[in-house]
Protein backbone atom coordinates (compact mmCIF):
# COMPACT_ATOMS: atom_id res chain seq x y z
CA UNK A 1 0.00 0.00 0.00
CA UNK A 2 1.29 3.46 -0.86
CA UNK A 3 2.43 5.76 1.93
CA UNK A 4 -0.09 8.37 3.00
CA UNK A 5 0.66 12.07 2.90
CA UNK A 6 0.22 13.97 6.15
CA UNK A 7 -1.26 17.43 5.67
CA UNK A 8 -2.19 19.91 8.41
CA UNK A 9 -5.65 21.35 7.88
CA UNK A 10 -7.13 24.46 9.46
CA UNK A 11 -10.90 24.25 9.48
CA UNK A 12 -13.77 26.26 10.91
CA UNK A 13 -14.91 24.74 14.24
CA UNK A 14 -18.58 24.63 13.14
CA UNK A 15 -17.67 22.83 9.92
CA UNK A 16 -15.59 20.36 11.94
CA UNK A 17 -18.55 19.65 14.24
CA UNK A 18 -20.74 18.97 11.20
CA UNK A 19 -18.07 16.63 9.79
CA UNK A 20 -17.85 14.84 13.15
CA UNK A 21 -21.60 14.18 13.14
CA UNK A 22 -21.55 13.05 9.51
CA UNK A 23 -18.56 10.78 10.09
CA UNK A 24 -20.24 9.22 13.12
CA UNK A 25 -23.41 8.57 11.08
CA UNK A 26 -21.31 6.69 8.50
CA UNK A 27 -19.09 4.94 11.07
CA UNK A 28 -15.93 6.70 9.89
CA UNK A 29 -13.32 8.83 11.59
CA UNK A 30 -13.36 12.52 10.71
CA UNK A 31 -10.12 12.01 8.79
CA UNK A 32 -11.61 9.13 6.79
CA UNK A 33 -14.76 11.17 6.13
CA UNK A 34 -12.77 14.12 4.80
CA UNK A 35 -10.69 11.79 2.61
CA UNK A 36 -13.87 10.10 1.32
CA UNK A 37 -15.53 13.43 0.51
CA UNK A 38 -12.43 14.71 -1.27
CA UNK A 39 -12.10 11.49 -3.31
CA UNK A 40 -15.77 11.71 -4.33
CA UNK A 41 -15.33 15.36 -5.36
CA UNK A 42 -12.25 14.48 -7.43
CA UNK A 43 -14.16 11.66 -9.18
CA UNK A 44 -17.19 13.85 -9.83
CA UNK A 45 -14.98 16.60 -11.29
CA UNK A 46 -13.19 14.09 -13.54
CA UNK A 47 -9.86 15.01 -11.99
CA UNK A 48 -8.72 11.50 -11.00
CA UNK A 49 -5.92 9.60 -12.64
CA UNK A 50 -6.95 8.06 -15.97
CA UNK A 51 -7.33 4.27 -15.87
CA UNK A 52 -4.61 2.34 -17.69
CA UNK A 53 -5.69 0.09 -20.55
CA UNK A 54 -5.57 -3.56 -19.54
CA UNK A 55 -5.37 -2.72 -15.85
CA UNK A 56 -7.94 -3.34 -13.13
CA UNK A 57 -11.33 -1.96 -14.04
CA UNK A 58 -10.47 -1.72 -17.74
Amino acid sequence: MAARKAYPLRIDPELYKALERWAADELRSVNAQIEYLLAEAVKKAGRGRPKRAGGPGA
